[in-house]
C-alpha cells in the first residue's frame, strides 16, 4: 500500500505544472544545497536522511542521495544481517526525490552552500563520480559512515578545507554526555523496544564522549549545526530554506504507552520470579517451567550476541559487558532443569552465575557501556531464580 501512494506521489510530482510545495528559490548561477529530512515513523527514519541537490541553471535541480539500497542484490538478507551492508549513491530529479517526503508529512530544510565557482565545479565533478556504477556502492556504517556523513565529506572534499560544525542540538539541550547512544535514545524516545534491542546488541563502542562532527551522523543534529557552520574563517551557508515546513515530528509516531514499555514488561517479569520464588520456597518445590522458559529465552539472545560479537562486522557490537549476562550458557538451565543427573552441574551453574551477575551490577557505574533500564529488573529475576534454585536445592540435601 505504502509503494502504490508513493507511486501516485510521484506520477503528481512530475505531472505537476505549477510551483512544487518543496521548490528551492531560483538562482542565476549554479547553487548547491545541503538538504536535512526530518524524522519518519520507520525505525530507519528516526534520525532523518541527508542529501546534496545541485542546481544549475537550465536544468532540473538533482539529488544526490546516498541512503540507497538494493534488496535484490545476491544474499541480501544475510549480509545485511553480518553487518556487510552496501549503500549506493545516485543521483535523480530533485521533485519526484522529494515527493516522498512530502507524502510522509517530513520537514525538509535547505542550507545554501557558500561555494565559490571553483569549489562548484569541483563538488559537481565529484558528485557525477561517485555515482558511476563502479564507484556508487559503499560499505555502510550507521554512526561513521552514512547517509549524513558522505555528503558532508563531499563539501569538504570539494572546499579543500575543513569543516567547523557549529554546536550539537543535544549538546545545547542535554546535561547528559554526547555519545552515539545517547543521541539515539533521544531520537528513539517515541520507540522504547527498538532502543531496548540497540542497548542489547551494540556494545561500549558507542557509549564515548563524541565531538561535534562525530554527533553529524544524525541528520537532525547535522542539520542544526550547518547553520553555524564556518570553513576558512567564514560561514559555510549563505541562508536556509524550510523546503517543506512541517512540524519536525510531525511523522513520528506518537509516544509508545508506559503499560507497553520494556520497563513496563521486565518490571512484570520480575514480579512473576518473585511470586514464583516466593511459592517455589514455601513448598521447597523449584517451578521448572518457568526457569526453563526465561532462561532459554536468555541463553537464544545469548546465542544473537555471539553471532554479533564474534561474527557480524557491525559497528561496536564488541565488547559488549551484556555477554556476562546473556550468553549461550544460559541454555544449560533451561535443558538441565528437567534432568535428575544434572542436579549437581546445575546447583553449580546457578552458584557462578549468581556471583557472575552480582558483580555485574555493582561493577556496572564504572564500566564503559551504558545500560537500558529495563534490564535491572530482567538480571534481577535472573539472580533471583539462581538464588532460588540454590536455597532449595541445599535445604533439600540430606544432612550428615
Amino acid at each position: 500500500m505504502k509503494r502504490a501512494t508513493l507511486v501516485i506521489a510521484f506520477l503528481l510530482a512530475l505531472l505537476q505544472t505549477t510551483a512544487y510545495p518543496w521548490s528551492l528559490p531560483e538562482r542565476d548561477d549554479t547553487t548547491v544545497w545541503f538538504v536535512n529530512i526530518y524524522p519518519g515513523g520507520e525505525i530507519f527514519q528516526l534520525e532523518g536522511h541527508s542529501a546534496i541537490v545541485v542546481q544549475i541553471p537550465g536544468q532540473p535541480a538533482t539529488a544526490y542521495n546516498y541512503g540507497v539500497f538494493d534488496f535484490a542484490s545476491p544474499n541480501f538478507v544475510w549480509r545485511f544481517v553480518k553487518g556487510e551492508t552496501d549503500y549506493m549513491t545516485v543521483g535523480w530529479p530533485y521533485d519526484p526525490f522529494m515527493a516522498e517526503y512530502f507524502h510522509e508529512g517530513r520537514r525538509a530544510n535547505a542550507h545554501e552552500l557558500d561555494l565559490d565557482s571553483a569549489s562548484k565545479s569541483r563538488l559537481v565533478a565529484l558528485l557525477g563520480k561517485q555515482i558511476l556504477p563502479e564507484n556508487r556502492t559503499y560499505r555502510y556504517n550507521y554512526v561513521k559512515d552514512n547517509c549524513a556523513t558522505r555528503p558532508l565529506s563531499a563539501v569538504e572534499t570539494a572546499l579543500a578545507d575543513s569543516i567547523i560544525l557549529g554546536p550539537a542540538p543535544f549538546e545545547a539541550n542535554s546535561s547528559i554526555p554526547m555519545t552515539f547512544r545517547n543521541i539515539m535514545r533521544h531520537y528513539h524516545r517515541n520507540y522504547p523496544w527498538y532502543q531496548f534491542g540497540i542497548d542489547i546488541a551494540l556494545g561500549s563502542g558507542i557509549d564515548y564522549p563524541i565531538t561535534r562532527r562525530e554527533a553529524a551522523f544524525a541528520p537532525v543534529e547535522l542539520d542544526m549545526m550547518l547553520g553555524n557552520a564556518t570553513t576558512g574563517g567564514k560561514k559555510l551557508t549563505r541562508g536556509s530554506v524550510a523546503v517543506l515546513d512541517f512540524a519536525t515530528d510531525a511523522a513520528v509516531d506518537a509516544p509508545t504507552p508506559w503499560y507497553a514499555t520494556p520497563i513496563a514488561a521486565s518490571l512484570l517479569v520480575f514480579a512473576i520470579a518473585l511470586g514464583l520464588t516466593v511459592r517455589d520456597i514455601r513448598r521447597r518445590k523449584v517451578t521448572r517451567w518457568f526457569d526453563s522458559a526465561y532462561f532459554a529465552i536468555l541463553g537464544l539472545t545469548g546465542c544473537l550476541l555471539t553471532f554479533l560479537i564474534f561474527i557480524s562486522v557491525h559497528e561496536a557490537t564488541s565488547p559488549n559487558y551484556l555477554y556476562l549476562w546473556l550468553n549461550p550458557l544460559c541454555l544449560l538451565p533451561a535443558i538441565f532443569i528437567w534432568l535428575k543427573k544434572c542436579k549437581s552441574e546445575l546447583f553449580c551453574y546457578q552458584i557462578v552465575n549468581f556471583a557472575v551477575l552480582l558483580s555485574l551490577l555493582i561493577a556496572w557505574p564504572w564500566l564503559p557501556q551504558s545500560a537500558n533500564i529495563a534490564f535491572l529488573p530482567l538480571i534481577l529475576a535472573d539472580m533471583l531464580r539462581a538464588a532460588n534454585y540454590i536455597y532449595i536445592t541445599r535445604t533439600d540435601r540430606p544432612r550428615p
